[in-house]
């Protein structure tokens, strides 16, 4: 039963993006019983879960990946657009320097995506973590970087946990 949970959604992405208008039935049911092999052959290529598929957490998924994409996006175009400011202003008004942002995510693929989006953001980069899960990051602005840490981090951990169960 397991296996069927994983391998229905996997059918039905499939489905969706090998539609074609121009299909005679024959195709469609040929295009079907290629979809249901491939999707219980990668079903049965994927470890087993200890638990069943909870399609309660679909939308919230769903819902926190689109909310964490825009925020990664505006995140890039804020931060490119800070760097920029910096770089171009004839001074050069940088004080770069480490910043220790605790991830507080319960999860190492949660703290990983969270290393990945500040390492992404143009001024920041993720230079170590420990154990705990705490992010050493460069910027190039320390002042900024510090009173914004949190506040990003606590919002990336809010979505993260939407994300990774």
């Amino acid at each position: 039963m397991v296996r069927l949970q994983v391998a229905l959604p996997l059918l039905i992405v499939y489905l969706s993006l090998s539609y074609r208008y121009d299909h005679t039935l024959r195709d469609i049911l040929a295009n079907l019983f290629m979809g249901v092999l491939l999707a219980l052959g990668v079903s049965l290529l994927l470890p087993r879960r200890e638990q069943p598929f909870n399609w309660s957490r679909v939308l919230p998924f769903f819902n926190g990946l689109f909310r964490y994409a825009i925020l990664m996006i505006v995140d890039m175009l804020t931060s490119a657009y800070q760097v920029a400011q910096i770089v171009l202003n004839p001074k050069l008004p940088i004080r770069p320097g480490i910043v220790a942002i605790d991830s507080g995510c319960q999860s190492e693929l949660a703290t990983a995506l969270s290393a990945h989006a500040i390492t992404l953001t143009p001024g920041e980069m993720v230079v170590a973590m420990d154990e705990r899960g705490i992010l050493y990051t460069h910027t190039l602005d320390i002042d900024r970087s510090a009173e914004y840490a949190e506040q990003a981090q606590s919002l990336r951990r809010n979505l993260l946990s939407k994300i990774v169960a």
